[in-house]
């Protein structure tokens, strides 16, 4: 901002009074607003009173742009130029939600196929699980390295999975505290700068978002899950990066497992091409799909199966998997000898239904926070976690359930714990008499317009 633009900027309550009153914000406003919240000269009562006001009153299309771009601008933005890669930079995010270890699969699959993924995750919080406790499972992994050795290991690996550095995006970490106690979490203006401004800080050419709808999604109605994803296409695409949203079903944990080891253990299996038709894969199908044509490396969608079929079943995605945890600080032998790395609970015990009959539906949300209170998650951001608790083996929907066909595996660490999260299952899971089916899988495609 030239120093002449700063004496011109309205008085943050003159910004608050203009967004309490229904008024356009200009761009350049919203952007001096944010660069104060960065550099701390707006207070927390300013950004309450200002998210407030976006939560009552909304945003266009063109104030969601200047919030996002400013929130992407308000620290380091990531440049991979001086690399000399060849290949396109993509990424993709997603709402969150129950076995949902999409990311651990897609990240190296793409990787194989000539992309490059700097993939910044976060960490476990409420119902959902957090890739970066996934990958602690690992030990030695090292979620933080030096901001050099995530460029090298980006470049020689293809993909570097890694957890939130301190310079991205700060406006947004003060912005995200306020809206935690101030009720304005769920605003979608809000959620799309807040998401993409992190995201595009890292410098992408593409990117791919996967909103959950269900049972187990983040946002409360389909409507509102559909908003957000037309939004978050629309709004990254006219800040420069071409992005896609895919609506996906999380009325069901997605992958048969949850938990941070457990999860771990079907990544690799996933890796193998073991189960290459389970609903996990189909959903990091079609959204390694969208990332190849997105960053050009396909031409369409049968080219893109065609390449992502060939890394699979050649064992290049396994490999780049294993290459990632080797230069990450993991073991050199991680992908053939897991088993000796992984914690195992001490208690392992099938979780029977009460009665028999069909699964008809799952409180997702529910298995989640069974998961958190196994000590597989956590309540808050500092709590420690035990990677080797959580579900295996959980039945879909659909599936027939008696005194031989268990609901899941519980992993625990005592008895109790264990009798307790069975206890949760069994009240999460919605029996009866007749067939049931899920619902589908991936529901819609939203494709940025600029």
């Amino acid at each position: 901002m030239s120093t002449n633009a700063s004496h011109h900027a309205l008085l943050p309550q003159e910004l608050i009074r203009l967004k309490r009153d229904g008024q356009p914000l200009p761009a350049e406003e919203i952007k001096a607003f944010v660069q104060g919240i960065a550099d701390d000269r707006i207070s927390d009562a300013q950004i309450g009173a200002f998210t407030m006001a976006v939560f009552l009153n909304g945003m266009s299309r063109e104030e969601v742009v200047a919030l996002t771009t400013a929130t992407r601008d308000s620290g380091h933005v990531m440049r991979w130029d001086a690399l000399n890669l060849h290949g396109p930079i993509v990424d993709k995010h997603s709402t969150g939600g129950v076995g949902d270890l999409v990311s651990l699969v897609l990240g190296p699959w793409v990787a194989a196929c000539g992309a490059f993924v700097p993939m910044i995750s976060g960490r476990g919080l409420g119902h959902t699980g957090g890739t970066l406790d996934k990958l602690e499972s690992i030990p030695g992994y090292a979620p933080y390295p030096a901001p050099e050795r995530f460029s090298e290991v980006v470049k020689s690996t293809g993909v570097a999975i890694i957890g939130q550095t301190g310079n991205l995006a700060p406006a947004d970490k003060r912005i995200y505290g306020v809206r935690d106690v101030t009720a304005t979490v769920e605003s979608i203006p809000l959620i799309t700068a807040s998401i993409l401004g992190k995201k595009l800080a890292s410098g992408l050419d593409a990117l791919v978002m996967d909103v959950k709808v269900g049972s187990g999604a983040f946002m409360p109605t389909p409507e509102k899950s559909r908003e957000l994803a037309k939004s978050i296409a629309n709004v990254a695409t006219q800040a420069g990066t071409p992005t896609t949203a895919l609506l996906t079903d999380m009325s069901q944990p997605l992958a048969p497992c949850a938990g941070n080891a457990v999860e771990i253990v079907e990544t690799l299996t996933l890796l193998r091409g073991e189960r290459s038709n389970s609903r996990v894969m189909q959903v990091t199908r079609e959204l390694a799909v969208e990332m190849l044509i997105a960053g050009k490396l396909a031409a369409n969608r049968e080219d893109a199966l065609a390449q992502l079929e060939k890394a699979l079943t050649s064992g290049a995605a396994a490999e780049v998997f294993a290459r990632m945890v080797r230069e990450l600080g993991g073991p050199a032998d991680f992908m053939e000898r897991s088993n000796n790395y992984l914690a195992t609970a001490p208690v392992i015990q099938a979780v029977y239904p009460e009665q028999s009959g069909i699964v008809q539906r799952f409180d997702t949300r529910a298995v989640g926070m069974s998961v958190v209170e196994l000590g597989g998650g956590r309540l808050r951001n500092d709590a420690s976690i035990d990677h080797s608790v959580g579900f295996s083996d959980i039945v879909a929907i659909g599936d027939h359930v008696d005194s031989q066909r268990p609901l899941a595996i519980v992993h625990a660490r005592s008895e109790e714990a264990a009798a307790r999260a069975a206890a949760q299952l069994r009240a999460a899971i919605t029996l009866g008499a007749e067939t049931a089916d899920a619902d589908t899988l991936l529901q819609e495609t939203f494709r940025g317009e600029a």
